[in-house]
Formats: C-alpha cells, structure tokens, sequence
C-alpha cells in the first residue's frame, strides 16, 4: 500500500481507481531536482526510532532546518501508509502542500505508526483510546495518544524546538491527528483533523449508514493489510467496468472467498460485526473528544464521498463534548483532499470560480498554524469558514450550523410537485420496483473506478429510469439557500422484510443555462449544460437499521413504516431560475452493495438469498406524508 497522507501530484484517474484511503505522494525521481537540491542545503534530514513507553520504537523521518539561530515549530504528520521516501531523499511534500512552512523554517516530521513500515509493535485499525490507561507512568496500556504523547516528548528534547508543535492528516491520517488531540502533552497546541476518518459505521467510508460500500472497501482493506496486502483484489474482479462486473460476481460472500483472509483483520471484521456493535462504537472517534488542550481546525470537502460526514461530525462533536477548545471549521467545494490542489476550481463539469483551494492553504490554514505555533500574527477571527456552492462565495460565522438556519418542511405531492404545503390527500402514492438484477448504477457512464465527480454529478440518467422516482419545484424566483443536515422522514411500505432508500437533493439548471466561453475553457468540456441536474446531497440508509444501527428490525409487508435519517451537511444556493428536485431510489451500485430485500445476514448470503424484485410504495398523504427538513437561511 503506498503511502496515503502525503498527496498531490497524483491523477485523479489513479486515486479512484485504486479508491485509496487517503492519498499517494508522487514517489521521488532517481535524481533529486534543483527544488530537492536547494531543500538539500537548508534542511536536514534524520531518520530516527523514537522509543516508546512500553519499549516499542516508532520510525520518524525529522527534516530540520540547518538555521539554529532560533528555535523552531514543529509540524508533525503519522501514518499507516509509510514515511518514504526512506533514506537520503527528501519528501515531495516539503515542496509542495508544506512549502510556505519550510520557507518558515518549520521543523517537518513524519511518522510510521505502531505496527507499519518501519515501525516496531503491531497494527490495529482505528486503534480505540484505552480506557484501561492509568496517568503518564502506565507503561502497559497504550494507544495512539500516548504514542503522540511520547513523541512529542522525544521531539522536544532532540531538536530544536520552540516547544510548540503542531500535527495535522488527511482521511486515516486524519483519525490519527483527532487522536493526538487528546495526548494532552503542553506543548501541543494546534491539531488539524483533515476529513477525518471519524466513523467507519454510521457514515465514513466502510459504510454509509449502515450499509457496506461495496466498490471503495473491497478495494481499499485487501491491499492495506491481510494476505492480500498491497496487491488487493480488484485486478480478479474488474475486467470491463465496475458496474458490469460487481453486479456479475454475487455479493460479500462470494468477494470474501476471493480475499480468502483468515488474519484478523478489518476486512474480516466488518463481516464479523454487520451491526453498530461495541467493537464499532469504541472505534468512533468522537469518544475521545472530550477536554482537548490544543486548537483545533477541522477541514472538509463539501463532494468528499469518503469522509464529508467526519468532518462534519467531528466538529460537532467538539463543539458539544469539549466546549472550551478553541475550535475553528472550513469546508470548501472540494473532493476529498482537493484543499491541498493550488489549482483547483472544478469538479467535474461544475465550476466553482478562482482556486478555493489556494485561498484556504494561505488564508485559513498557514494563518492557524502560524498564530499557534510560531506566536505570531493575529488570532483567526472566524471560527466558521464555508463555501457555498450555487453562488460560489465563502461565508464565515462563530458556529455552525448557522443561527440564522430554520429547519423547513418540503413536501413531495402527487402530481411530481415539491413544496411546503402538506399534502391534502386521504390516499396517494408513488410506487416502484426495486430490482436488485438491475440495480441503479451510481453514475451515467461504465467505468473501471470510482470516479471523483460521482457525488456532483448531472443525474439526468438516473430520472429516466422507472425505479427512480423524481418530484421538482417550480423554477424559483428567489435564491433558496441551505446550510446545515438535511433531515429525511420517508413514509413507505414495503413487499418485503428490508430494503435501501437513497434519497437525493438535486439543483435542476434553467433551460438554455451555458458557462461564458472563458469558463468552458477552463472546464476544457462541451457537456451540454442546458437542465444539469447537479447532486447536492445524495445519501443511502439501509431500512433494517431505521430505530437505531444497533437495533436492527425487519419491515413488515406491505406496512406503512416511517424510515428517518440525516444527509449530512450542505452549504449550496439554489439560484432564481433553478428547481429544487428530489429523487428516491433504493439502490446505488456498487458503491454501495446490494440490499438481498430480505432480512437477513447481507454479509453471509448468496444471490440466490435475495428476493430479486420488490415493490416499494412512498407516500405522500394525510397522516403519511414524506418530506424533506431543508435548512434553509433567508437572506437578511
């Protein structure tokens, strides 16, 4: 597995092909550049097994400027996915996403983490806090807070420290700095959670609401670790695209005979554990959220398809669990990682304006490092950065969500309609079937990965298709702006005992509408962007898990059952002349696997378990009504 938490140059057709968790840095040249060379002269380098507690050394590569005139910051990164470039060469991220603070003479440290690469001990994923911890002398019960914690004390002492250090990571790596957050060493004092892996159950990559993501897990874990480390499975999989070939070889069961793993490993736990059961609850990263010392800047991609829902999240839980951290939050229009892109302005064929991505590294994120570790500069004044999407324009407020936000019924009719006058009916419906030999592909076009642009995608495909029904406003007159969750409260009945409901929020473009020539050629596309239908917020929940994730119930058929849930958090404006649709469907393949629309084990039966077809009723009646809570903020 390469290495994930130093990114950048690196193809977007690799990263979701390989549906990395994290990110691939570009691995060094044979020969070192006149940027590496310069690197060379002012900074050095030393790679160095730090010891910890209990006796096992942890691999760290220390780049430290040659300047000893005064003592210097420290920014630290730990990682599963490896410290290389190991030996003489220097890391391409001194050069890129990390360039202003080595032009500040930061010192740069990276670290393998217990158990990976270079590092002594042993792995575990999403290593809990230990409860059974007792103070700073306990040498026997570690975790990766006292890992952080010994480093740091290391650090202090071996380099030339100012005594103020900083770690930050992206996705798994930005599980590992939340957990640094609460080492509680004094001389941390600013972390940065980066879409943090926060929960692999209820809404970070491994599920989405309890149901298993199929195409991204089944690629990622094998090659992480287990007997398929670092080659995975994929290759036996995808011969001709992803959505052709999932559907062609069954299900979980039949992929785990592929993986063939008997190592305990996270692959074999997620089959082991299909509900929201201790193991997964001690994993969430938000208990250890509680009292945390240094400032905290958690970061977001507002189309993150891996980790939008930890940062989210993560945040929320800080600001309730841990009230007197200094806590600041900024979300951007960004796929996962892209903040770290100087040159990002699009994803897919939706243009976002000058580089957002540029305008957080040098105005939010360098300044909130710069205050807390080297003492210089002004405080950041706003705790909340969002951009909002639509009108393209950044926000700030002291909290999110906003105060100005007021949950708003929006309810679907009859006649396609979307509105907020409840529906007056004694009796209404819209019915489909769910059909599980034709699932309703995640985007329009076959493809042998997953692609960055899914979850902003034109889903006109997808209202063509009759197991996908589609309600729509009338063209607004006004900007309709949303900024916070969006709470869904479906009222359905089934033909069986369990099935998935995906519900999407989607801004429908006026007919006619065309990016200005110096847009397109930006955007270098022709895509006819005349009645776009841009995803806003799409989110799947597995109807079993409908009174709680770890309770899970089946439908009785043919009842009308109530199914809420919570897509999580959008910042988008609908402009005057736009729509405002909603779509419902209960598949979304293969990102996400197939629901057997039978109650029982989905990790542990075959296709012939399934109940292929079923029919699905969503109500909109008296006593029955299904409706959208849109957080909608009124311009002032």
């Amino acid at each position: 597995m390469e290495r994930t938490g130093k990114l950048l140059l690196i193809t977007s057709l690799f990263l979701c092909f390989f549906g990395l968790k994290g990110w691939t840095r570009d691995r060094a040249t044979n020969q070192p550049d006149s940027l590496e060379l310069r690197l060379m002269e002012i900074y050095t380098k030393r790679e160095v097994m730090i010891p910890m507690r209990d006796g096992v050394q942890l691999y760290t590569a220390i780049y430290e400027p040659k300047d000893n005139s005064r003592k210097h910051p420290t920014l630290m990164m730990r990682t599963p996915y490896s410290c290389s470039p190991y030996g003489e060469r220097f890391d391409n991220y001194l050069k890129t996403a990390l360039k202003k603070y080595v032009d500040k003479n930061y010192i740069i440290v990276f670290q393998d983490v217990r158990g990976r690469h270079k590092s002594e001990g042993d792995f575990v994923q999403l290593r809990p806090l230990n409860k059974n911890r007792k103070g700073k002398k306990d040498k026997k019960n570690i975790d990766e807070a006292t890992d952080t914690y010994d480093t740091i004390e290391w650090l202090i002492h071996h380099t030339h420290s100012n005594e103020r250090v900083g770690t930050w990571g992206i996705s798994y790596e930005g599980f590992y700095a939340t957990m640094t957050a609460s080492c509680n060493h004094p001389a941390l004092k600013a972390v940065s959670p980066q879409a943090p892996v926060t929960d692999w159950f209820r809404g970070d990559d491994r599920h989405h609401n309890g149901a298993f993501t199929l195409l991204q897990t089944t690629n990622f874990l094998p090659r992480l670790e287990g007997r398929n480390m670092g080659k995975g499975v994929m290759h036996q999989i995808v011969k001709n695209d992803v959505y052709t070939d999932f559907l062609s070889i069954g299900t979980f069961k039949d992929i785990d005979n592929l993986v063939r793993d008997t190592t305990e490993t996270m692959w074999n736990n997620i089959k082991n554990h299909p509900n929201f059961d201790e193991f997964w609850k001690e994993r969430d990263a938000r208990t250890s959220c509680y009292n945390l010392k240094p400032a905290i800047l958690v970061v977001g991609g507002l189309y993150d398809s891996e980790d939008c829902y930890g940062a989210w999240n993560l945040y929320k839980a800080i600001k309730e669990q841990s009230p007197e951290t200094d806590l600041y939050l900024t979300f951007g229009p960004w796929w996962h990682g892209a903040w770290t892109r100087h040159s990002f302005q699009s994803i897919g064929n939706v243009y976002f304006g000058k580089s957002t991505s540029a305008y957080y590294m040098d105005e939010i994120q360098y300044p909130f490092f710069r205050y807390f570790l080297e003492g210089e500069g002004e405080k950041p004044k706003n705790q909340v950065n969002i951009f909002y999407s639509g009108e393209n324009e950044w926000k700030t407020y002291e909290e999110w969500p906003a105060k100005e936000m007021v949950p708003t019924p929006y309810y679907i009719h009859a006649d396609g309609s979307v509105s907020t006058q409840a529906p007056k009916e004694e009796k209404s419906y819209t019915e489909y079937v769910s059909d599980m030999s034709r699932p309703v592909p995640y985007t329009a076009n076959p493809t042998t990965y997953r692609t960055l642009e899914y979850m902003i995608d034109d889903q006109r495909f997808a209202t063509s298709r009759p197991d996908v029904i589609t309600f729509m406003t009338e063209p607004l007159k006004d900007t309709l702006t949303l900024a916070g969750p969006i709470e869904v409260e479906l009222m359905t009945a089934i033909s069986s005992t369990d099935a998935d409901f995906m519900v999407k929020v989607i801004d429908v473009y006026p007919e006619r509408f065309e990016y200005p020539q110096e847009i397109r050629k930006q955007l270098k596309s022709n895509y006819p962007m005349s009645g776009f239908q841009q995803m806003v917020r799409g989110e799947l929940f597995r109807g079993r898990f409908r009174e709680g994730f770890d309770s899970p119930k089946p439908f009785k058929p043919e009842e009308i059952t109530s199914v809420n849930y919570t897509l999580y958090d959008v910042a988008h404006s609908f402009l005057p002349g736009h729509r405002l649709m909603i779509q419902i469907q209960s598949s979304w393949f293969p990102i996400i696997d197939r629901n057997p629309q039978k109650f029982i084990d989905t990790y542990h039966c075959g296709v012939e378990d399934f109940v292929m077809k079923q029919d699905i009723k969503i109500f909109h009646q008296q006593n029955a009504a299904t409706r959208l809570l849109l957080p909608i903020v009124k311009k002032k």
